[in-house]
């Protein structure tokens, strides 16, 4: 699909489907990026649509090289940087390499996690559903921080000398302390093996914390990605081996507590804090960094003009307790009970409000949800009050009725994908979802059968779902790995679906070209088929 052709989707009221949010320009700047990059690496391996989980694959390569430091190096204050030097000289088989990983995979998982930061701020992912994954995961913004600047301390050079007596002094700017911490660094016999307990604490103490932090901030997002793809990982982890090779980490000269360091080789990723608050003073520096982080705070509960839509409806007298919709769900928003019935082993959806995404993935996992059903109102077990399968049903036979050529095209398209111009012809029927997922699979057939001279389906591309799994959900039900599944009896070259602004989609114009009546133009009387009579 060339991205040329593709024009803004309308905004003009379209029946149950809210228009998208106006798109700021730093967004739409932001996704023309994410989009040049899918030209180069297909949108399924743009790094962009990773920064997540190559977040975590950082994470976990820090966990492992951090293990084997910790076992070879010694913690005291009198041979840390003695056996790190060591380290260094040790044959490359013996690990002396790692810390040189160590290093470039915390730089790394730093500038990945303000990516992640910023990606979805721009989104506007932070309130709603996704309010509790962004509260709990501004913390480990400090987490990484003092993580980080904590490491510096144990190499105890001239650079882990300045960190922690900045670190000191930047903490005695705070009212409320009685006893100054940097009287702490004023000799070397205050820097003793008690103290570097307290490095080795604020090390590996804070990043015990924020495992459990990386765990708690994911338990509200099922199938959540910790690991990106295989590509992405092993070019991640080449690029930390050959960095190391190419620009081993080195330690600077050991700290000596009666001399000011001259020159330091200073880390700007990790350690930015220090110079920031040398140039602003530590009461100005510490504004600055708790009104950043009480705005990331702030940000869910910002007013927002948007009034909310609807959250799913579970009909009780539909729902067969299946729980499609339960493994569906994006965001872990419906669960069992029994049900009000009080029959046995029958159990009820329940969908908690505060934690729905609006998307109706789970309406298009629903049994009920088939258009086949012989009832003049169609009622699914659950269903979005904003756009019920009975309106997408009504959307279709009308549109089909109106349409002018003897057999049209029908598309079913996600509302949040851009509009290519090929879309907009004249044999084209276009029925709009709150999400590619929310379609039941049963759709396909029924348009078919109701005289569609084909069928596609137009899902957001790998990693621009607004929804996370939808597009994925959808291809799965499709082809038949997924319940409910599309009967294996429709003619596959019949539909065909395609992701919206992906470089290595099948050409959108061939596809409807292939389906394409040549006496388009012509008009045809519709007669109601025996699937579409109320019973």
């Amino acid at each position: 699909m060339n991205a040329a052709t593709v024009l803004p989707a309308s905004a003009a009221a379209r029946p149950g489907i809210d228009a998208p949010t106006v798109r700021r320009p730093a967004l739409s700047a932001w996704q023309a990026l994410e989009r040049g990059i899918d030209r180069w690496t297909g949108a399924a391996l743009n790094p962009l649509h990773h920064v997540g989980s190559m977040a975590f694959l950082c994470f976990w390569t820090l966990a492992a090289s951090g293990i084997y430091l910790y076992a070879v190096i010694d913690t005291s204050a009198a041979g840390a940087h003695t056996s790190i030097e060591r380290l260094a000289a040790w044959p490359w088989f013996y690990g002396g390499w790692l810390r040189s990983v160590h290093r470039y995979a915390a730089d790394a998982f730093v500038v990945l996690m303000g990516l992640h930061v910023l990606r979805e701020w721009l989104h506007g992912r932070f309130r709603a559903h996704h309010r509790f994954s962004w509260l709990t995961g501004v913390p480990l913004i400090v987490f990484a921080f003092v993580c980080a600047i904590g490491g510096f301390w144990l190499n105890w050079d001239e650079l882990g000398q300045y960190s922690a007596l900045a670190t000191a002094e930047w903490l005695d700017s705070l009212p409320g302390l009685t006893t100054p911490l940097a009287r702490n660094f004023l000799s070397p016999d205050t820097v003793g093996d008690r103290l570097f307990s307290l490095f080795v604490f604020v090390h590996l103490g804070v990043a015990l914390w924020m495992a459990f932090g990386l765990w708690f901030h994911i338990q509200r997002l099922p199938r959540a990605r910790v690991v990106p793809p295989r590509p992405l990982s092993l070019g991640l982890l080449a690029m930390f081996v050959g960095l190391a090779a190419v620009a081993p980490v080195v330690s600077g000269p050991a700290a000596d507590m009666t001399r000011v360091p001259a020159a330091l080789r200073l880390d700007w990723l990790l350690l930015f804090v220090h110079p920031m608050a040398d140039s602003l003073s530590g009461g100005l520096a510490w504004l600055v960094v708790g009104g950043a982080l009480a705005l990331l705070l702030w940000l869910p509960f910002m007013p927002h003009r948007s009034a909310a839509a609807p959250a799913a409806r579970v009909d009780p007298e539909h729902c067969s307790g299946c729980r499609r919709c339960v493994d569906d769900c994006p965001y872990a928003a419906i669960h069992m009970v029994a049900h009000p019935s009080g029959k046995t082993g029958h159990e009820l959806a329940v969908v908690d409000a505060d934690r729905c995404a609006r998307c109706g993935i789970c309406a298009g996992a629903c049994p009920s949800a088939t258009p086949f059903r012989s009832v003049a109102d169609l009622q699914s077990g659950i269903d979005m009050p904003q756009l019920p399968v009975n309106t997408l049903r009504q959307q279709l036979r009308q549109r089909l009725l109106d349409a002018p050529a003897a057999q049209p095209i029908v598309v079913f398209r996600c509302v949040h994908a851009p509009m290519p111009a090929s879309l907009r012809a004249a044999d084209v029927v276009n029925v709009e979802l709150l999400c590619a997922g929310q379609l039941p699979p049963a759709f396909v057939e029924y348009a078919l059968r109701d005289g569609a001279a084909g069928v596609l389906i137009q899902a957001c591309a790998p990693g621009h779902c607004a929804f996370r799994d939808g597009a994925t959900v959808l291809h799965e039900r499709l082809h038949g790995a997924r319940e409910p599944h599309l009967r294996p009896a429709v003619p596959r070259e019949r539909w065909a679906m395609v992701r919206a602004d992906a470089p290595d989609a099948p050409a959108l114009e061939s596809i409807l070209e292939r389906w394409r009546d040549p006496p388009a133009a012509r008009t045809r009387a519709h007669t109601p088929t025996a699937h579409e009579l109320p019973s």
